[in-house]
C-alpha cells in the first residue's frame, strides 16, 4: 500500500511537471526582426465577425472547430476609426462596414435615400465621428454623423469628375478628384469651392491620376500622385514643400503606390500594392526609415494591399496581441484587396526587454523580413 501511494505521488508530480507553461517566447513577427531593436509587431488578422470573439482554447477548438460568422470583410479598401470601432469601406458589398470592438459584432452603415452610397471609395472621419465618404459614382462627398444618420452631401457632377478619396482640416474639405488630376479645397461650412490644388503634369505641385490624400496635424496636406510614382506634400496654404518616392524596384520607391497615413510623429506610411509593403518615411526629411509586409498569405505579409489607417485610441483592445516585451504606442491596420487577410494589424511601439537572438528561418539563418532602411 505504501509503494502504491509513493508511486502514485511520484505520478502526480510528473504529470505536473508535464502541465507547467513552456518558458519558450511563442514566435512573433517584428520589424525589423530581433536582435535588432524591432518597432512594429505584427498583431493580427481581422477577416470575419468571429475574429473579435473570445479566444478559443485548444480543446475548444479541437471538439467544435474554429468559430464561423457569415459576416466578413469583402474588399477592404479604405479604413478609418474612432473610440470602440474601426470602420472598412468595402469594395465587395459597396458600403461601410463597421467594426464594432466594444460589442465585438460587425454591422453595415444603413444608407437609405438621400444618403444612399453608389460607388464609395475613400473615408475621412473626424475626431467627433462624423464620417465624410468620397463616392465615385455619385460625384460627391457623401456625410453621415455620430448617430449614422445622412447630414449632407458636397459636389456633384459640376464640381467633381471621379472623387475618389476626403481628407478634412478645421474648416477645409480636401477632395481628391482622379479625372480631373487635382485636389479641391471646399468650404466645410457652405461647400463653396475655396481654392485647387494641382493640375495634370509631372512638374512639381502637377499630378497624373492622384489617388489618396491625408492631412497631418499641422493641417500639412498629403497627395498620393499615384501615375507619377511619388507622395508630395503641400503645407496649409498649398504650397508645395517636398516629394517622397520614385518610381523603381528598390527601396524608397514605388510601382503601385495607394493609401497613406501620417502618425503624431510625422512620420509617412505609403502603401505599395504590387510591392505588397508599407515603406515609412521621414516626413520632415524624406528619408526611409523602415519597410514591413511583403506579399503571401501567411500572418503578416499582404495580398494586393489598398488602405492604411493610424489609430491611437483602440490600442487597449489589440493589447493582448503584443508581446510582453513590447510596450505599444499605437496600432495600424492595412486593408487587402484578396487573400485570407483581408485587415492586418500591425503595433508600432518599443521594445523594453532584452534583446533575443533571430529565430533562424528553414535555411538555419536569422530571419530579415524588414531590415532597416540604410
Amino acid at each position: 500500500m505504501k509503494k502504491c501511494a509513493i508511486l502514485l505521488l511520484c505520478l502526480l508530480l510528473l504529470s505536473g511537471c508535464a502541465s507547467a507553461p513552456s518558458e519558450k517566447r511563442k514566435t512573433v513577427l517584428f520589424y525589423p526582426p530581433l536582435p535588432q531593436s524591432p518597432r512594429l509587431q505584427f498583431l493580427t488578422t481581422i477577416t470575419g465577425e468571429a475574429d473579435l470573439g473570445r479566444e478559443q482554447s485548444a480543446l475548444e477548438t479541437f471538439l467544435l472547430g474554429p468559430p464561423e460568422s457569415l459576416k466578413t470583410i469583402g474588399k477592404a479598401y479604405d479604413i478609418a476609426a474612432v473610440k470602440g470601432r474601426i470602420y472598412v469601406l468595402d469594395r465587395t458589398a459597396r458600403k461601410l462596414l463597421i467594426l464594432n470592438l466594444a460589442e465585438r459584432r460587425f454591422d453595415y452603415l444603413r444608407d437609405e435615400r438621400l444618403g444612399t452610397l453608389s460607388d464609395p471609395s475613400g473615408i475621412w472621419v473626424s475626431d467627433d465621428d462624423v464620417k465624410y465618404i468620397a463616392d465615385m459614382q455619385r460625384k460627391q462627398v457623401v456625410v453621415f454623423g455620430r448617430d449614422n444618420r445622412f447630414v449632407r452631401a458636397y459636389g456633384g457632377k459640376d464640381l467633381f469628375d471621379k472623387p475618389v478619396d476626403v481628407a478634412v482640416f478645421g474648416d477645409t474639405v480636401y477632395v481628391c478628384d482622379m479625372n480631373k488630376h487635382q485636389v479641391l479645397a471646399l468650404d466645410r461650412g457652405s461647400g463653396r469651392l475655396k481654392r485647387t490644388i494641382g493640375e495634370l503634369g509631372s512638374g512639381k505641385g502637377q499630378f497624373y491620376r492622384p489617388s489618396h490624400v491625408t492631412v497631418d496635424r499641422d493641417g500639412n496636406l498629403f497627395v498620393n500622385d499615384a501615375f507619377n510614382f511619388r507622395i508630395q506634400k503641400f503645407d496649409p496654404q498649398g504650397t508645395l514643400v517636398r516629394t517622397f518616392g520614385r518610381i523603381g524596384d528598390n527601396l524608397g520607391a514605388f510601382a503601385r503606390p495607394k493609401g497613406i497615413a501620417v502618425d503624431r510623429q510625422g512620420y509617412l506610411y505609403v502603401v505599395d500594392a504590387a510591392f505588397e509593403n508599407v515603406q515609412i518615411f521621414d516626413s520632415r526629411s524624406g528619408q526611409l526609415m523602415l519597410f514591413f509586409g511583403g506579399a503571401g498569405t501567411t500572418p503578416g505579409s499582404m495580398y494586393l494591399p489598398a488602405g492604411i489607417h493610424i489609430d491611437y485610441d483602440n490600442v487597449d483592445f489589440f493589447r493582448r496581441f503584443a508581446d510582453k516585451d513590447f510596450r505599444l504606442e499605437y496600432v495600424l491596420y492595412v486593408g487587402n484587396y484578396f487573400g485570407p487577410n483581408r485587415l492586418n494589424v500591425y503595433g508600432f511601439g518599443k521594445w523594453v526587454g532584452q534583446p533575443l537572438p533571430a529565430t533562424p528561418n528553414a535555411a538555419g539563418e536569422p530571419q530579415r523580413e524588414a531590415p532597416k532602411a540604410e
